[in-house]
């Protein structure tokens, strides 16, 4: 089952918006996790250490770090990249298909921008 957590650059929208799409869905904010101004290579462990993929919306210094995460540690639980003006129902429809046609292995060590374009 894929869980995910929010960054604290993510939209609290999203969020929001995939929890009252599908309840079921375990999606941790970047609040609830307590991440705000937490750097993003920690960030990167929590989620790998959590099994859960990392949204984020982050584009600017997150690929560079989880190539360093990657580099350092082996694996890495994926991370899901959302541009600031990405509409946010797009968002939802993605992530919400993601949970419900994948698997977390299938992510794992990947990072991909969400929507596709």
């Amino acid at each position: 089952m894929i869980r995910f957590l929010a960054d604290a650059s993510l939209h609290d929208g999203i969020v929001t918006g995939c929890l009252r799409r599908e309840p079921a869905i375990d999606f941790l904010s970047a609040h609830e996790a307590r991440l705000e101004g937490v750097p993003d290579p920690e960030v990167l462990a929590f989620a790998t250490h959590q099994n859960r993929i990392l949204v984020t919306s982050d584009l600017r210094t997150m690929p560079h770090h989880f190539g360093d995460f990657l580099d350092a540690n082996g694996q890495c639980a994926g991370v899901f990249l959302v541009k600031q003006r990405a509409a946010l129902a797009d968002v939802i429809d993605a992530l919400v298909l993601i949970w419900a046609a994948s698997d977390t292995d299938e992510w794992k060590n990947w990072i991909v921008e969400i929507p596709q374009p």
